[in-house]
């Protein structure tokens, strides 16, 4: 079965080439508890100061959280946010000799002024924009399409995220779609508002959003999944290939050439903050694709990816675990803890890309009962996620007899899918657990009983793999052989 986590688990090297409008985010944060005594105004006794990238600067982080070697290519001023912005990526493992700096134009800067009021959360009150927005200078332009020229044939997608702040002009946008074409290469586009989207004419793709497209094509849309006709008039106006419309908490809808509109619903969130979400789309789905996702599946990650964004404050890149964590959730049956030996090992991965400790057991569990109930319970105890291993019927068998077991695999199985303290359930064939131990390479592994440590048959393996062993405590009386007599007896 290949589900979406597990070709995110295949996800390798990408090399991405970010063009647009690079800015930096400020945050001044601080105590908003009382108004000016000259102004009905609030005042802000602020306390402290933060900087993330922007625009895209974030489309860049965002690719460099998911795995992705990015170059950046556009324009910052000769001062200090710009220089700013330099480190920052450039620490953060981004490609920054396409950062032309620009010293007739200030970096854009997005200053944020947080209040917080009663001890709540924070809250925006006010925001003071640094930039022009007037198109960059024909020397300037033609230094970046230098640059784009150089690289597009080292890449394996370009991101175009324009925010209207004088970098993606006409000339740039068509240049740049025709070099990609040239060379086989996808351009996404995040388009801008207020401006005429045929200077993306011929890209790969465009993200709009909901309120973007209506007022690009002046008209309004119902609050619900829109109806596609006016996104797909436009897509073909512009010779797109797909285009992807994100609808907030309704999802998105995509649309491809030769194919039937498709709703890709998300999960409700309480949105905190919407900032960077749609860089986090733009993101994602250039992820996705270059990993040989298809659109749909694409269009389902950069779904989980931007639910995350808008759950953290400010623009905040989303690493990959996160996002593969988000997924897992989201495709974990929520009626049973079953999984196959691939299903299995997929979604521990993201379990220990999330730091949680794994505790693994294993046995029968023919004909359950307050001995296996208070085991199990102490065993979850030990760790974050409880993996339990059952032996197939044959083994059983095997190990207790020509009558057992009572309840066939299957039937054990539901029994135990009801047990709360449960994660993952596994069936396995081997005599022994050292085949389910390599597989699921816990940090413990438990068994129960009253013999030592060293007399248990996995005991050698655990040693060397460095796993904790850890043995319960044995309850006379209480197992299956003896509650089976006793049935028997009476």
């Amino acid at each position: 079965m290949s589900t979406l986590l597990n070709k995110l688990a295949g996800f390798g090297d990408f090399t991405v080439l970010v063009v647009g409008d690079f800015m930096l985010d400020e945050f001044l944060y601080g105590d908003a508890e009382r108004l000016s005594p000259d102004a009905p105004v609030p005042v802000l006794r602020s306390d402290r100061l933060e900087r993330t990238a922007g625009g895209s600067a974030n489309v860049a982080s965002c690719l460099m959280g998911l795995g992705g070697r990015v170059h950046c290519c556009g324009v910052v001023g000769d001062d200090e946010a710009g220089q700013w912005l330099r480190e920052d990526l450039s620490a953060r493992g981004c490609v920054i000799d396409g950062l032309v700096t620009d010293a007739g134009r200030p970096t854009t800067v997005k200053r944020s002024i947080v209040g917080l009021a009663q001890h709540r959360h924070p809250q925006k009150m006010f925001r003071v924009d640094v930039e022009m927005t007037d198109p960059v200078s024909d020397p300037i332009e033609r230094q970046l399409l230098a640059v784009i020229g150089a690289s597009v044939g080292s890449v394996d997608i370009i991101c175009l995220e324009d925010y209207g702040k004088g970098v993606c002009s006409e000339t740039l946008c068509q240049s740049v779609i025709e070099l990609a074409r040239a060379a086989g290469v996808p351009v996404f586009v995040d388009p801008a508002n207020g401006v005429d989207w045929t200077r993306y004419a011929g890209a790969t793709t465009m993200t709009p959003n909901r309120t973007e497209l209506e007022q690009a094509i002046d008209h309004r849309f119902p609050d619900s999944v829109p109806d596609p006709e006016p996104a797909t008039a436009m897509m073909e106006r512009l010779e797109l290939d797909t285009m992807v419309l994100t609808l907030d908490r309704h999802g998105s809808m995509l649309l491809q050439r030769d194919a039937e509109p498709l709703h890709v619903p998300t999960t409700t969130r309480s949105v905190y903050d919407v900032t960077g979400a749609g860089d986090m789309v733009l993101a994602a789905l250039a992820a996705g694709r270059a990993n040989g996702l298809s659109w749909t599946e694409s269009v389902e990650f950069s779904n989980a990816a931007a639910g995350l964004e808008v759950e953290v404050f400010g623009a905040q890149p989303i690493p990959l675990s996160s996002v593969r964590r988000e997924i897992m959730l989201r495709q974990a049956p929520m009626d049973r803890s079953v999984r196959a030996p691939e299903e299995l090992a997929t979604e521990l991965a993201v379990h220990r890309e999330a730091g949680q400790r794994i505790v693994l057991t294993n046995g029968c569990f023919d004909v359950v009962h307050a001995g296996h109930v208070a085991y199990l319970r102490e065993a979850a105890n030990l760790g974050d996620v409880l993996v339990v291993g059952v032996n197939v019927d044959e083994e059983v068998a095997k190990q207790k007899g020509p009558e057992r077991p009572v309840y066939p695999l299957q039937q054990r199985l539901d029994i135990l899918s009801e047990f709360r303290c449960i994660d993952y359930l596994v069936a396995f064939p081997e005599a022994t657990a050292h085949e389910l131990i390599r597989a699921v390479q816990p940090d413990i592994y438990v068994k129960g009983g009253d013999y030592r440590p060293e007399e248990i048959n996995e005991h050698d393996l655990v040693t060397e793999l460095g796993i904790e062993l850890r043995v319960l405590g044995h309850r006379p009386g209480l197992s299956s052989t003896s509650v089976i007599e006793r049935m028997a007896d009476g």
